[in-house]
């Protein structure tokens, strides 16, 4: 067993050893694909969605230097007609590209080392073949195809990271006016000369890619335009084959006695593809096992990431971000985007790139991206707060204020915070609109997403409440009830269609929360009213 060949299936067996959810059925999957022209896949998901747990079952699976029946035994994988077809049936290339961009003795010469550390294996292993002298990596690899006759299949772990740490261009030393031929400009001539030669399909049976970005463009084509590219804007079959979908994390819960509610809010939210219920795997499983709901699933490099996306000072980007955190959906084009971190050049760029990262979900057939929840809200929150964006962290601010005002019930502080909210976000809302108005309401009261469960328009009793917020678990606060009104007693209307009454099971106490617009004056005016738990059985007294 080597390092890049023939790695052996240790690691998968490691991984199945331990809480492992059967993500097995990437397999047959992948097994259809083998070689025909779809032979090869690009999959690509934001960090810690279980991409390299992936690439080392499938190691494990076509590995033929070693046996892997039994560790898939009772798994998905096992009831496909394809299974036995082709376990442990190649030669299995595995290349982890961030074991090379993480060390700096090879960033000048990186591409070189990955071919040289490569082939050197190849000749170990396999030492009766006459190479040519001067042999690139696919030449050697023609060359142990023609003596052996069989094929390989390549697994490239973090095909990207080369696409995110290298600059895109560098100046030759001397002359300013000549451009060298970059790091990635050399890496991606690998990939071609690897999988877009006439050699390719004899060599390979199949190539699996896992990163963050699909393949980078040249204008508007593909530098790999014949793999078949499953990313979180556009997941197709692979939807469910990388993340928790919703099922599976409520098998988790039931099994740890964990709280799927929690789970949900913390958590779920990303749609990809038709799954409409996908979860971050990583942050799941570190909720179980610490026994406690937060934000696992960031690092400082994604963090600085994101801090330079939102920063840049594209028109309509921040008045997106808070439509964001109010819990709105976004119009975002991402067809323009070149799969280049680098190279971001609108505000559709930007919201394209925190959709790979992960900070923003994707809806396709709305074409919208949207916060999935609340551990991604809070790292969105901190990085807002470490940029020049002093608006929208004003904005933040003044909702943290608003909150505490209507749950110490001053009413005055309460409507001139919606006033506030009113004047300063009218480039976002129609002023007199019916619907900005719920709007007002859901900017206004950004900051109570960081301790409750916000419904917006929420079926209740006779009618609907434009927001109900639900605290959550360990907040020591009451439930509310808010209802913003044209030109009338919005309490009323509250206690007329008797909103309680869905939330009869929250055994909390609960405010109930008038605001009243009026158009002529544009201004607002607040009533609030306790409804203690206590006394809140019935609603007779409405």
């Amino acid at each position: 067993m080597g390092i890049y060949i023939n790695r052996g299936n240790s690691e998968f067996s490691d991984i199945i050893s331990h809480e492992y959810v059967d993500k097995t059925s990437l397999i047959p999957l992948i097994n259809a694909t083998l070689n025909s022209e779809s032979r090869y896949s690009c999959v690509t998901r934001c960090r810690r969605f279980g991409k390299s747990m992936a690439a080392n079952m499938l190691c494990a699976y076509y590995d033929k230097s070693c046996s892997s029946r039994e560790l898939f035994r009772g798994l998905k994988a096992e009831q496909d007609s394809s299974f036995e077809t082709f376990l442990n049936k190649y030669h299995v290339i595995y290349l982890d590209v961030t074991s090379f961009t993480a060390r700096p003795e090879f960033r000048k010469n990186i591409v070189r080392t990955i071919q040289n550390e490569i082939i050197y294996e190849l000749k170990e292993a396999f030492p009766d073949v006459r190479y040519k002298e001067n042999s690139d990596l696919m030449d050697v690899l023609s060359a142990i195809r023609e003596y052996t006759g069989e094929k390989f299949f390549f697994i490239i772990d973090e095909w990207d990271a080369i696409c995110r740490e290298f600059p895109e261009r560098q100046k030759l030393k001397g002359d300013p006016d000549t451009v060298a031929p970059t790091i990635l400009d050399e890496y991606v001539m690998l990939l071609r000369r690897l999988f877009k030669t006439q050699a390719s399909n004899k060599v390979f049976a199949g190539a699996y890619l896992t990163g963050i970005l699909p393949i980078k463009k040249y204008n508007t084509e593909s530098a790999l335009n014949n793999f078949c590219e499953y990313s979180m804007i556009r997941p197709g079959k692979m939807a469910t084959t990388l993340g928790f979908t919703y099922d599976e994390v409520v098998s988790l819960c039931k099994k740890h006695g964990a709280d799927m509610a929690e789970m949900e809010s913390w958590y779920d939210g990303y749609r990809i593809g038709k799954a409409s219920h996908m979860f971050n795997p990583y942050s799941v499983i570190k909720a179980i096992n610490m026994e406690s709901y937060g934000s696992y699933w960031t690092t400082t490099s994604a963090y600085d990431s994101v801090r330079t996306y939102i920063e840049m000072n594209f028109d309509g980007l921040k008045d997106d971000v808070i439509r964001m955190f109010a819990g709105e959906s976004v119009d975002v084009d991402t067809t323009e985007f070149l799969n280049d971190m680098r190279i971001v050049r609108s505000k559709d760029d930007v919201l394209t790139v925190l959709i790979h990262l992960g900070y923003l979900a994707y809806d396709s057939e709305r074409q919208q991206c949207y916060i999935p929840n609340k551990e991604v809200a809070d790292e969105m929150n901190k990085a807002i707060k470490a940029t020049s964006w002093a608006s929208v962290a004003k904005t933040l601010q003044d909702s943290k204020s608003l909150l505490a005002a209507t749950i110490a019930g001053n009413e005055e502080a309460v409507s001139k915070a919606i006033d506030v909210a009113h004047d300063e976000h009218t480039s976002i809302l129609s002023y007199n609109d019916e619907n900005s108005l719920a709007c007002v309401l859901t900017v206004a009261y950004i900051w109570a997403r960081n301790e409750y469960i916000i419904h917006r328009e929420y079926a209740t009793g006779k009618g609907y409440a434009d927001l109900v917020m639900i605290p959550r678990r360990n907040v020591a606060k009451p439930a509310l009830v808010i209802e913003l009104k044209f030109n009338h007693t919005a309490i009323d209307q509250i206690k007329r269609k008797e909103y309680p009454a869905k939330i009869a099971e929250y055994t909390g106490d609960l405010l109930l929360v008038g605001i009243n617009y009026d158009k002529e004056t544009k201004q607002h005016s607040c009533k609030i009213e306790s409804l203690p738990f206590a006394t809140r059985s019935s609603l007779d007294k409405f």
